[in-house]
This record gives C-alpha cells, structure tokens and sequence, in this order.
C-alpha cells in the first residue's frame, strides 16, 4: 500500500522531505550564475584522488586518462588526513575535582567509549565529517540495555532542525540498499514514534508534488515485528558533528576550498607529461631526402631508426639533417610547486607535510609552521567536543540516568594536537608541579589517558608502601595505600595480607 505524503508532519510527508534531501545532496548543484557547489559524491571522490581528468586540446581523452594514472598526485587526502590525525578524544570528565561521585561518573562514560570500540571508529567521524561536511553519530538500546554507538555518513543520512532552533532535531531518515533483496530501506526518527519504510527499487525517487510514495511500503522495523513503535528516549538519537559551519550552516568540507587548486595541479601535471612525451627528447628532421613508399599499403617506408650504434648517412649530397631543441620542463615544474604552496596556504598545512624535504630547519621553525594547523584543530575540537558530549548525554538517557544525561558540567579530554617532545612535557610537568599543579592533571597535559592514569595512582600509591617503613607511615597515607591496592586485589597489598597491616584509625 502506498505511503501517504500529504499531511505535513506526517511520516510518509518526512519520508518523502528528507529522502529528496538526502539524494539531492549526493549531487553537484549549480545556481544562476553558474557556479557550481560539489555534492558529496564529488567531494569524496576528490578525497580518495580520483578527481576528473582534464581535457586538452587535440590530445586524445583515452591517451589523456592513461597519463593520468602516473600523473595524479593526491594532495587533497593531506588536508584531510593533517588535521584528522590530531584529532584524538582521551576520555570524558565530569564535574570538579572536589565531586565524590566525577570519578565514577568518567568511569561510566569511558566504559561506554570503549565498548563501543569508539577509539577507532571516533576517527572516522572526524575524517567523515572533515571530508563530507558532516557525520553522524546514531545512540541507540542494545539487546542487554547498553547504549549502541553508530558511525554514520550523510549519505545515508538526513536529518532536520526544529524551526528557529539549531540544537533541537524534528526528524531524522537513514536510508540504505538492502543487499540481501535488492530493494531500499529506510528508517525514520522522530521525537515521540519510528517508522520503517522498504522500496522494491535500488534507487528510489522523491517527487515533492506526489500526494503519496507509490513506490514505499510500510515495512517492520530492524529487530522489531511493527513497523510502527514509541520513541522511548523522546529525542532524535542523531548527533550531528559539523564541520566549519562559519562557512555554511550544512557543513563545509575541508578541502572543499581547494578543489580548484588540485583541479590546477592536475592540469599542470598532465601538460608536464605531454611535454615529456613528445618534446623532452630532442626531434630529428631530414630536408631534401626521398622516402620510398611501400608498394602495396602506398604509405611512407620510415628510413632510419632510432639506435646508439647506428649511422644515419645517405648517398645524396643534397640531404641535410638536423633537430629540434628539446622543451624546457622547469616551467611546468615551478607551475605545480606553485599551485602546491597555494594549496598549503589556504588549507593551513604545513608546508614540510607537501614538499616533504625539510633541510636545515629549526624545531621552532617547524613549530611556527604548524601553527595553523594547530589552531584549526583546536577549533575543530571545540566544534566536535560539544557533539561528543551530546553522544554520552544521549548514551545516558538509554541507561535511564537522568541526572548524567542532563549534566552540563561534562567536558570531552582531547589529545594535545601539537608535537612535543618527551623531554618538553617532562619540563613542563617539573615547573607546573612547582607552581601547584595537581599531579593528575600534570599527567593529562602529558598525554597519559584517564585509564592510564589510574592505574599510576594505584602504582603511586603502592611504590610509597614499599619504600617507607610501616610505622613512619601517617595513618592516612596507610589507609590510602591500603584502599588503592584493594583495588586491585582486596585480599592483599605488596605480597602481604591486609590483616597485618597496623590499623589507620
């Protein structure tokens, strides 16, 4: 039976809105004046090196396309990849250091990180929404009541904002290929119901004027028999993670500002090769020779053949031989460096990442050259952060804990984006202790993870066992002690048993 899709509001008229949206997105739109903006097809083609090839003037496009296949350098995955691999999530903190009940709390979110697998799957988020212009992260309730975290791409992904409000979804669609019958299917999301949706087509269409979706069925939802049920969390179980959205509210891809510069690169590589081809070697040329002809085809019997041991010579004392100059290839060469260092310019990349030699050059050289980078990172971080904490928040409404999911005091740890050495942060960690610093915090800004560093503070603590006698101890670093090391085994601590310890009271 057809869906309905006359009702605004209605699933059949969400299905039908954000359907259209979701294909139209995958293609290059073009606006009035001619200028075109890239769908996410192009842009990951892009990403992946495969942009189109250019055409020039009476150069067969087959010989062109095989060129293409040595000329094509990539230069767009390394602004993708220069700043993804700076974008490294730690842990999660909630609270203050003087809340009882933060620790526990970061626990809880770390394990729900790790069992999610999220330290792998949380680059590709950040490489998805870098190099699409958005990712989304799906939360929902597994089988055994944990909280199922999802990478998704905006290729299967639509979603829409409540009006007036950017924070708040009214809906949300994933639609995928059915591998198994051929066919579409499709799920949709809204604050109060879900809805499953199957098409019998590979590639369903969306006409905005249809009063009904001849081609969708109701169909039951994923593990479910209806295909109709309450939306339990009362919330869209989509975050999106936007990327640039000073540049565009919908997301603005990384590269996607530089797209006509690696166009320029590969334009200047392919005139580089036909330069090599046909004109880097020097060209030979013969005046007043006769060329016989071969008596059957009629064409042109070729005299001489190109050979180091071979003598071109002839009896006629009238031929004269000669050769062209061969064709400078430094101007095309300057012309790609120059289309590179225009490329690192806009896209803040550190130039040493492109040229790849770096001679006589400073450390504080390279720290200067890398300032951009750092500051788009950590401006990508702030943007990310707040969508990290959005996942946990909505992790936590699966587990039924109110007061966690609405805590606003929860912050995403970020990995330092800039390079230092081990001797830098061992100095640093020196002079912060000296200026009161806490030691846990000192082993953050070292780079040790939550996980890491509480199994320090139990190694601490159990290294000032050892080393002090039993009664120079003060009763509170005993029982310190003991509690640490409980935790790891609570019947003994160093070897012995904790009933012969001397009480802390």
């Amino acid at each position: 039976m057809p869906v309905a899709a006359d009702e605004v509001g209605s699933p059949g008229w969400w299905l039908k809105r954000l359907g259209k949206k979701l294909l139209d997105e995958r293609n290059d739109a073009h606006d009035d004046e001619g200028e075109v903006t890239p769908g996410l097809d192009t842009l990951r083609k892009y990403a992946e090196g495969r942009a189109p090839l250019p055409t020039l003037p009476g150069v067969d496009p087959k010989e062109v396309a095989s060129w293409m296949k040595d000329a094509r350098t990539n230069w767009t995955s390394l602004v993708l990849d220069s700043p993804v691999e700076r974008l490294g999530v730690d842990g999660f903190r909630f609270g203050g250091a003087d809340d009882p009940d933060s620790k526990t709390a970061d626990e809880d979110a770390n394990r729900i990180w790790r069992e999610n697998g999220m330290r792998a799957d949380s680059g590709l988020v950040h490489y998805g929404a870098l190099s699409q212009r958005r990712a989304f992260v799906l939360v929902e309730k597994g089988d055994d009541g944990r909280p199922i975290l999802t990478h998704e791409t905006p290729q299967q992904v639509a979603v829409e904002h409540e009006p007036g409000n950017h924070r708040r979804l009214a809906a949300g669609l994933k639609m995928w290929r059915d591998d198994w019958t051929g066919g579409t299917r499709a799920t949709l999301w809204t604050p109060n119901r879900i809805y499953g949706f199957t098409s019998r087509r590979e590639s369903p269409a969306f006409v905005l004027s249809s009063a009904a979706l001849n081609e969708w069925d109701a169909a039951a939802l994923p593990g479910v028999r209806d295909s109709d049920v309450e939306n339990l969390l009362k919330l869209v179980p989509f975050v999106p993670f936007i990327n640039r959205r000073n540049r565009r509210l919908s997301g603005f891809a990384e590269h996607e500002d530089v797209i006509s510069v690696q166009n320029r690169i590969n334009l200047s590589l392919i005139m580089l090769i036909a330069a090599m081809k046909y004109g880097a070697f020097r060209q030979r040329w013969a005046a007043g020779l006769e060329v016989d002809e071969d008596p059957v085809t009629g064409a042109k019997i070729q005299p001489f053949t190109l050979d180091i041991k071979k003598l071109w010579t002839t009896e006629d004392p009238e031929v004269k031989f000669g050769e062209f100059a061969a064709t400078d290839l430094v101007p095309y060469v300057r012309a790609v460096e120059a289309a590179v260092q225009d490329l690192a310019a806009i896209s803040r990349t550190p130039p040493h990442y492109l040229i790849g030699a770096v001679v006589n050059v400073s450390g504080d050289a390279l720290k200067a050259a890398e300032t951009g980078l750092v500051a788009k990172v950590k401006d990508r971080q702030a943007s990310f952060g707040e969508s990290w904490e959005n996942v946990m928040r909505l992790a936590f409404r699966v587990l039924g804990d109110e007061e966690k999911a609405s805590a606003y005091d929860l912050s995403t740890i970020w990995r330092d984006p800039e390079s230092r050495t081990v001797s830098e942060l061992a100095d640093a960690a020196v002079k912060k202790a000296s200026a009161g610093v806490p030691w846990r915090q000192r082993m953050e800004d070292m780079g040790y993870t939550p996980q890491q560093i509480s199994r320090m503070e139990i190694d601490r603590a159990a290294d000032a066992l050892n080393a002090a006698p039993t009664e120079d101890l003060q009763p509170a670093s005993l029982q310190a002690a003991r509690d640490a090391r409980q935790q790891r085994d609570p019947r003994t601590v160093i070897g012995r048993s904790t009933d012969d310890l001397p009480d802390a009271a």
